[in-house]
């Protein structure tokens, strides 16, 4: 899959296995959307988690914007009422518990030794925010697809980036004296995101790779040009 325009337009605007939900077992789909009654036996979804993935299985089927909420619900075996207690909007499930992980990373963040040098800092935290176990890869490589290959998300998945950014840049700017609105947070927060969305696209044109390994020589070279400055 070649990065799309609207991939290219989110550059300047990573997303975190951490943050996503973890892999469920996986439930056969129904695509009654008349009612909420549960077929072949099948419980119905009680974790955010598993309506994710039910989520991401008419996704695959019928297609992100063909998918409406009621679909996903009676699929789930939920009242539609019931799926807005897990997700704010259909354009929020691929992006998992996000604002949880956005925690982590702060987190890790402030647990790193203060001389430490900063784009190795930030390094660090891109890999370990981004780290996903090999059985999880099909998934996460999946979700991905979802957030940068579908123009109808390109809108929401902004306001998500920016998130991301402005914790990069608040790091950026504690270690240098700095606000994270001034410039150099705010330029390595921006070349940071857009070594990650690189590094994903990268890696979802070639699954064979390692997404910490991309991601890691990309920080590694942009580092370069930040200190050959």
């Amino acid at each position: 899959m070649r990065c799309s325009s609207q991939c290219r337009a989110t550059i300047d605007t990573v997303f975190a296995p951490s943050a996503f939900s973890q892999d469920v077992e996986r439930y056969p789909l129904r695509h009654d959307t008349s009612g909420v009654q549960r077929t072949g036996g099948r419980r119905k979804v009680t974790t955010a988690a598993e309506l994710e993935q039910v989520a991401f299985d008419l996704f695959d089927e019928q297609g992100f914007e063909r998918t409406t909420v009621t679909d996903i619900a009676a699929a789930a075996g939920i009242a539609r009422r019931t799926f807005f207690h897990y997700f704010p909007s259909k354009n929020d499930i691929p992006w998992g518990d996000f604002d949880a992980g956005l925690e982590r990373m702060r987190a890790e963040f402030r647990a790193l030794p203060g001389d430490l040098p900063l784009m190795d800092a930030v390094r660090h935290c891109l890999v370990e925010f981004n780290r996903v176990p090999d059985e999880k890869a099909p998934d996460h490589r999946r979700r991905m697809r979802l957030i940068l290959g579908v123009p109808a998300l390109q809108a929401h998945s902004t306001l998500r980036f920016e998130a991301w950014r402005e914790v990069v840049a608040e790091y950026v700017g504690h270690r240098l004296g700095q606000p994270s609105t001034a410039l150099t947070p705010q330029t390595i927060a921006h070349a940071t995101l857009g070594v990650a969305l690189s590094a994903y696209q990268h890696w979802l044109d070639h699954p064979e790779q390692d997404l910490s390994g991309l991601l890691d020589a990309a920080m590694r070279e942009l580092a370069l040009a930040h200190t050959a400055q």
